[in-house]
């Protein structure tokens, strides 16, 4: 057989791909750093519920496009659980469960892809889930289970902003407000993220608020 100079590049092509199986995700940090920096402008920067629905909904397509980008990669799927939980947590009553279950079903394929991936991200985002989300016959409500997911992602990162914040929020949810105290208070201690300050001082504005309930 006749090898072509074109036939060349076509294996050498193939062959750089096979060496290198992460080039083709070069720019998936910045594309999911996109979504993240997005649903943090729409939740802590943006006013007017209607205005936040639409631009969640335009957000939610644009996670969807990067799972589609990324298969098989935790990150992309986590934050496009986030952004549908977020939808969740926004939707009139009869949406708000199923989004919610939508939002389980993505995030469960994160965690069964990378448990470790984005600090424990997905168990985080599990476990808000059981815990805020009232029971249901499809298993939210599921205290014992939040508790569990939510120590598995505080594990990971024991300083983190998020992982006290959220884990100081279930323990107020369940009534345990020294807990609460001791962890919320341990969140305001996180070093500040001067790559997502949006993010970054919503929840510190969130966690402060916790701390008065918690008094």
């Amino acid at each position: 057989m006749k090898i072509t100079r074109s036939t060349m590049v076509a294996v050498l092509a193939a062959t750089l791909a096979l060496a290198m199986p992460g080039a083709a995700f070069a720019g998936m940090t910045e594309d999911v750093k996109a979504v993240n920096d997005n649903w943090a402008h729409i939740t802590y920067e943006m006013r007017g519920s209607s205005t936040q629905t639409k631009a969640l909904d335009k957000l939610a397509k644009d996670a969807a496009s990067l799972v589609a980008r990324y298969p098989g990669k935790a990150e992309p799927l986590l934050w496009q659980g986030i952004v549908t939980s977020e939808q969740a947590n926004r939707a009139n009553i009869f949406h708000k469960l199923r989004l919610a279950k939508k939002a389980q079903d993505i995030l469960a394929k994160a965690y069964a892809i990378d448990p470790k991936a984005a600090h424990g991200g997905a168990a985080m985002s599990l476990g808000v889930l059981y815990y805020k989300v009232p029971g249901s016959p499809i298993g939210f409500g599921d205290k014992d289970r939040a508790r569990q997911l939510l120590k598995e992602a505080l594990a990971l990162d024991p300083n983190g902003l998020d992982a006290n914040y959220f884990y100081g929020d279930y323990l107020l949810d369940q009534g345990d407000k020294a807990g609460a105290r001791s962890y919320l208070q341990k969140a305001l201690k996180a070093s500040h993220d001067a790559a997502r300050p949006a993010w970054d001082a919503g929840r510190r504005r969130e966690v402060q608020a916790l701390l008065a309930k918690a008094k």
